[in-house]
């Protein structure tokens, strides 16, 4: 100001200035209330994007920031088509860590692109249990054997099969996972896991185990009975093929009594062996015999051949050099940035369109490059990849398969801490004689395998939701062992103990203790994390702030849903 004084005319330039300072601040003031008046005005669109560079730019404070949405009205679903059924809660996952993510579907979360939907289970006409499947103990059932002996024969020789297996299930009709608008989701009619999965329920392990003890103790006896024909049949002097054991065909089968029972290749050539033996040692007697012939001791290599293929012996047998057709599967991280996803995107999605045209039915103007993107490309999962994870990291993925250098089929997964969570599968549906749908799902319980040889805790495959009621949702139960969440206190019980309940009632409390509780409830709210006007604050501060007691009802059920771990890490975002 005494420079300007100073100056010929300086005091009537800053005056000047003054006033033309007060009316700018007059006119921005008057501006900025305008500016307010249009933001809340123009609607969720421009709000939408406002929100998106907020995030943006707060994603390193805390990488899983949510705005939550409450299920107030009943809508259309997508299972038993009841036009007003189906309801569920949800919120927008503006990005999540893995973990988080991990922590939601193991408390019946599930996601759709970047929207979160949990159903109010014990009000919409479909109850979706969480279904988990248990890789390491995993023994593929005989129809997933024939999808994948199907399989190799067609990338062998080239060998198409005469229709479906007679076990394969049903192509699934169900729609798809996409509808709402971006800002104001109340409702999504959501399935991310449509699959076509096939096979007959198999028998739990335990009863396996039973079989083979019983099949086991009968085949002992058998042996006696064997090696006592043959002390006799060797010491009268007739030839080994005469040595039969004629056990009673079993009644209502039709057999001839008066001839032998048909044997099988492998128990002759074992009666030949075994006479071998007796002939090279015949001064051995009874017990000497049975000694020799003890599998573990002598016929090591023929007692492995005896035990079932493991699922990888059957996925990665052998081809011969000129095989027909060469298949292989690629892992590429959902991400833009991703070079190799990048320049398959243009044929994957091609390929999506013509599945959901031919398989849903859809129209094309539903199969566009924007809804393709939002629902199987844009993720909220923050790819992370530790020193003590998988080689890929975690995150999500695209499984590619491709057959003779063309996608065919593509299976998109979310890797986590504790699971293989399996989102969607489309495929070409000119190679539907192939049970891509049962044929992907055993590679990715492989896959989950080979993973937890490198990350112990890596052990689970998550299948999405079982649902009883609906008969084509009914294939998840399939692959055992595995489990169901309870819906109320979120432990996990076999499917086996679960079925006779969900035979009597839709909606089931699996856990049998009365007293059980959710542990993982929210036992301290004012602790729950909220963004508000760009700062992070406990609930118990933010709650001061407000007035409105549905702010509230609706914060507490947001934290009872998510539980007292995800409320404290992640951002709730209140506007």
């Amino acid at each position: 100001m005494a420079q300007a004084a100073s100056a010929p005319g300086g005091s009537r330039r800053s005056s000047a200035c003054g006033r033309r300072a007060a009316r700018c601040i007059v006119g921005w003031r008057r501006r900025r209330w305008w500016w307010w008046w249009w933001w809340w005005w123009c609607g969720a669109g421009q709000r939408r994007v406002w929100r998106a560079g907020t995030m943006a730019s707060w994603a390193s404070l805390s990488p899983s920031i949510v705005e939550y949405f409450e299920g107030e009205d009943f809508y259309r679903c997508g299972y038993c088509k009841n036009e007003s059924g189906s309801r569920s809660n949800g919120m927008w996952a503006h990005s999540m860590t893995v973990q988080d993510y991990q922590d939601l579907i193991d408390r019946g979360w599930r996601r759709s692109g970047k929207y979160m939907y949990k159903p109010v289970m014990n009000q919409t006409c479909c109850p979706q249990y969480t279904i988990r499947c248990q890789p390491l103990q995993f023994q593929p059932s005989k129809s997933h054997k024939k999808v994948l002996k199907k399989m190799l024969k067609f990338l062998a020789k080239g060998e198409i099969s005469k229709g479906h297996c007679e076990d394969e299930p049903m192509e699934p009709t169900v729609e798809d996972a996409v509808a709402g608008d971006f800002a104001l989701i109340t409702k999504l009619d959501a399935q991310c896991d449509l699959r076509t999965l096939s096979g007959d329920f198999r028998e739990s392990l335990e009863s396996e185990e039973k079989k083979k003890i019983k099949s086991s103790k009968k085949e002992e006896s058998n042996e006696l009975i064997q090696s006592q024909d043959i002390e006799e049949k060797l010491g009268s002097g007739e030839p080994s093929h005469s040595v039969k054991v004629h056990t009673v065909p079993k009644p209502g089968k039709g057999a001839d009594l008066s001839k032998p029972p048909c044997r099988k290749a492998k128990e002759i050539r074992k009666e030949r062996r075994r006479l071998k033996l007796m002939q090279q040692n015949p001064a051995g007697g009874l017990e000497g015999f049975q000694a020799q012939c003890e599998p573990p001791a002598l016929f090591p290599a023929k007692a492995k051949s005896n035990q079932p293929k493991s699922l990888e012996d059957l996925i990665f047998e052998s081809l011969p050099e000129n095989a027909s057709h060469k298949l292989e599967v690629r892992l590429v991280p959902v991400s833009f940035e991703d070079p190799e996803f990048k320049s398959s995107f243009n044929q994957s999605f091609s390929l999506y369109v013509k599945y959901q045209m031919a398989i849903h039915q859809d129209p094309p103007d539903e199969c566009g490059k924007t809804e393709f993107t939002r629902f199987l490309c844009n993720s909220p999962l923050e790819a992370e990849n530790p020193p003590n994870g998988p080689d890929c990291g975690y995150g999500s993925f695209h499984q590619q398969y491709w057959l003779d250098g063309k996608i065919i089929a593509v299976g998109v997964i979310d890797i986590l801490p504790y699971c293989v969570s399996s989102v969607y599968l489309y495929y070409d549906p000119d190679y539907s004689f192939l049970s891509l749908g049962v044929y992907s799902a055993l590679r990715e319980i492989a896959f989950t395998r080979q993973l937890h040889e490198k990350t112990p805790q890596l052990s689970y495959y998550y299948m999405g939701f079982y649902i009883h009621s609906c008969p084509k949702m009914k294939y998840k139960g399939q692959y055992r062992p595995s489990d169901l969440l309870c819906p109320e206190t979120y432990v996990w019980v076999p499917i086996e103990q679960c079925l006779p309940s969900l035979e009597n009632f839709k909606y089931c409390r699996f856990n049998q203790d009365p007293e059980a509780v959710d542990e993982g409830r929210c036992k301290d709210p004012d602790r729950l994390q909220v963004f508000y006007r760009k700062a992070v604050m406990p609930y118990g501060v933010y709650k001061k702030q407000q007035r409105d007691p549905s702010e509230e009802a609706a914060v507490l059920q947001y934290a009872g849903l998510v539980g007292q771990a995800c409320s404290e890490r992640m951002l709730l975002f209140r506007s």
